[in-house]
């Protein structure tokens, strides 16, 4: 067995028919990283018959006059197999050494435990401990049980199990998401299938959390539309239909009221007092309500974009890549309802599994990514660990004077 540069082609063909897939090991997300500068080349593990038994996407990237790399979710192979592994590994670190790369970094999907929404352990990998160790004795260095996002990439994702009928699984979403996605469904919000025209959308909503640019989704698209492999997906409020609908809301309020009232009137008890604070309360809201839907008709009679994302169709699963929302308008709840109608569209294609995602460890106290780990297991999904980032050093020397000019970087950046 040797490893060696593989085409493009033939890293495709491997990648169609290996048993563990990621959407970041294809040539697709190659081409988008090459896009965004980044050196990019295809390694494989092949045998006397030039079968490839393992392979890998790996980008190179220049920091401060030094070459980096990175295998993004880790290579393609049997990780339970040390010798397999061994090979590769060396095959590997002897190539990006003579290339003077002084090190690469993964976040191989290798699985460590998968929880429930109620934090309950429903299943661990019995080989995990055993790889961790020959990873280890292999020279990888594991820089740490990361909690939120410092890694290279999430080290836990949510994922919803939707190998099931769309009407399973609404019932099984959070009560409280049931309720805002029939609520949100009536107060006018579409969803719509966008092009590559209308990813300003996603960008807009995006350019203060994410370090993506509109350039960088229009890469993604194209390159992934080519095997129609991408879709692009976003909420719009009608509102025309949103003011007929706080009007109606308002009206049939108004009579609840006044039905309390008349009954006040000849029956004078705690409860209907309660009854009653409490019914002035949702008039009040519906007529604030109303003031503002009509100022939202008055100034975009055309409609308002309230939420968007950007899917990855990969093999039995699809993947969230981005999303957003128009914090403006988050009462809505646009974005609840956008997920659901995918899951029930994707579910009924066909797909076993849809990606949300990277959350945060929700284990930890005072987490400061407890809504957004709440958001996603609000659909009923489920939180899989993954080891995190490993670094291999391919270059000693390099990779010394690199980490020895550590402080100077420090002192240029400021």
């Amino acid at each position: 067995m040797h490893v060696r540069e593989l085409t493009a082609l033939e890293f495709d063909n491997f990648t169609k028919n290996y048993n563990v897939h990621s959407l970041y090991q294809t040539v697709e997300y190659a081409n988008v990283m090459k896009e965004q500068k980044f050196g990019i080349v295809f390694l494989g593990l092949v045998d006397e018959n030039n079968n490839i038994l393992a392979a890998s996407l790996i980008l190179i990237q220049k920091l401060f006059g030094f070459k980096y790399a990175y295998a993004p979710r880790g290579f393609l192979i049997d990780y339970s197999n040390f010798k397999l592994v061994e090979t590769f590994t060396k095959g590997v670190k002897k190539y990006l050494g003579k290339k003077d790369v002084i090190a690469i970094k993964m976040n191989p999907l290798i699985i460590k435990t998968i929880y429930d929404n109620k934090n309950k352990v429903i299943a661990t990998n019995s080989y995990y401990d055993a790889i961790f160790e020959d990873l280890k004795k292999l020279g990888f260095y594991h820089l740490g049980y990361n909690n939120y996002f410092e890694a290279f990439k999430p080290r836990f994702e949510a994922v919803i199990d939707i190998n099931a009928p769309y009407y399973i699984l609404f019932n099984d979403l959070k009560k409280e998401f049931k309720t805002k996605i029939r609520s949100v469904d009536q107060k006018g919000v579409k969803i719509y299938r966008g092009t590559i025209n209308e990813l300003s959308y996603l960008s807009i909503q995006t350019e203060k959390k994410y370090p993506r640019d509109l350039k960088y989704f229009q890469d993604v698209y194209l390159n992934f539309d080519q095997k129609k492999n991408v879709e692009f997906y976003y909420s719009k409020l009608d509102t025309e239909t949103y003011l007929k609908t706080i009007q109606n809301d308002l009206v049939k309020q108004e009579l609840v009221t006044t039905k309390i009232n008349s009954e006040i009137s000849t029956k004078n008890s705690e409860k209907l007092l309660n009854r009653k604070l409490q019914a002035d309360k949702v008039l009040a809201y519906y007529k604030n309500q109303l003031v503002l839907a009509t100022q939202l008709l008055k100034d975009h009679p055309e409609g308002i974009i309230t939420s968007a994302c950007l899917i990855i169709k990969n093999h039995d699963e699809v993947y969230l890549l981005m999303d957003g929302y128009d914090p403006q308008y988050k009462f809505l709840s646009s974005k609840h309802l956008l997920i659901w109608k995918l899951m029930e569209k994707y579910s009924k294609e066909g797909f076993n599994k849809f990606n949300l995602g990277g959350m945060s460890n929700y284990a930890l106290k005072n987490n400061k990514y407890k809504q957004l780990n709440e958001f996603k297991f609000g659909f009923n999904a489920k939180a899989v660990e993954y080891i995190g980032d490993l670094e291999l050093i391919t270059n000693q020397a390099l990779y010394f004077i690199y980490r020895n000019s550590a402080p100077i970087r420090g002192i240029l950046k400021k």
